[in-house]
């Protein structure tokens, strides 16, 4: 089960925004279904955000989505995303 969310920070809002979402991925490293959690920032756009995330099937998504840290972290964020969010959710068809 593989999660591709993107975020679009406000053009004043990307240093908080940057810090929320690191302070995620420390928090979602503690997670037992979560195989990748990957934070990445886009070289042409730096207020754009993506999320490359790998979970062992679909209780883990939704026990991830369900934890205190996330909920907390996109609370912090409501204000400062010039959009909503964009989430995307993959099957995995082949890998090296």
């Amino acid at each position: 089960m593989v999660v591709v969310a993107k975020l679009k920070a406000k053009a004043e809002s990307q240093a908080a925004v940057e810090s929320i979402l690191k302070g995620l991925v420390a928090e979602v490293s503690q997670e037992e279904g979560t195989l990748v959690y990957t934070l990445h920032r886009s070289q042409t756009d730096p207020s754009v955000f993506l999320f490359y995330e790998q979970y062992k099937d679909m209780d883990a998504l939704v026990a991830h989505s369900s934890t205190d840290h996330f909920k907390k972290a996109f609370a912090g964020l409501k204000d400062l995303l010039a959009e909503k969010p964009v989430i995307e959710m993959y099957d995995e068809l082949d890998a090296i």
